[in-house]
């Protein structure tokens, strides 16, 4: 007997904690579901957001107005690499004209020479335009100063991030590359 009133005790106090377990229950699943709705926003968000951001820098490309800020440079094959801090140093492309102001080593082997290229050239030669799985391929030949060197600069533009790297090559010296963003110029 005294077992039947424990059982019936039990059952009469767990009787209403089934409900609020059930209740409780159905919130966590709710919440569940809602925080699986919320990632899947935000991923279709990013997706768009990324998707956004290629066709500007597609668009970008093919107008052949742009500019790199360079973030680093660092000599070819295995120099050291440097952070650039002037916002003055720049290449800008602007219809087919070349506007020059970077770092350079100059030298093929140690050691090096550090020198300044600022110059303009009113148009660029084998201009060539690539796409890409990451991005754009972009390359061009400028005879800078008037020399018989011809410099081949080469930019690797990730679409989805806008970063590009640019590569600076000729036959007298070793290559130089930075890396950095284009931005769109007007």
């Amino acid at each position: 007997m005294k077992r039947l009133f424990i059982i019936a005790g039990c059952t009469l106090l767990c009787t209403p904690c089934g409900a609020f377990t059930t209740e409780a229950f159905a919130q966590s699943a709710n919440q569940k579901d809602l925080k699986s709705y919320n990632q899947e926003q935000r991923a279709q968000r990013r997706a768009q957001r990324l998707a956004d951001m290629e066709k500007y820098i597609d668009s970008i490309v093919l107008s052949r107005n742009f500019e790199f800020n360079p973030q680093t440079i660092q000599q070819q094959p295995a120099g050291t690499m440097q952070f650039i801090t002037n916002t003055v140093y720049t290449v800008t492309l602007w219809r087919g004209s070349l506007d020059v102001c970077l770092p350079y080593y100059a030298g093929y082997v140690p050691p090096y020479k550090y020198v300044l290229l600022n110059t303009g050239v009113p148009n660029v030669s084998n201009y060539t335009e690539q796409k890409t799985e990451q991005g754009w391929m972009v390359s061009f030949k400028a005879n800078l100063y008037a020399t018989a060197i011809d410099y081949t600069f080469t930019f690797e533009i990730d679409a989805r991030y806008g970063s590009a790297t640019l590569t600076i090559s000729n036959t007298w010296y070793s290559p130089v590359q930075y890396t950095g963003t284009i931005t769109r110029i007007y």
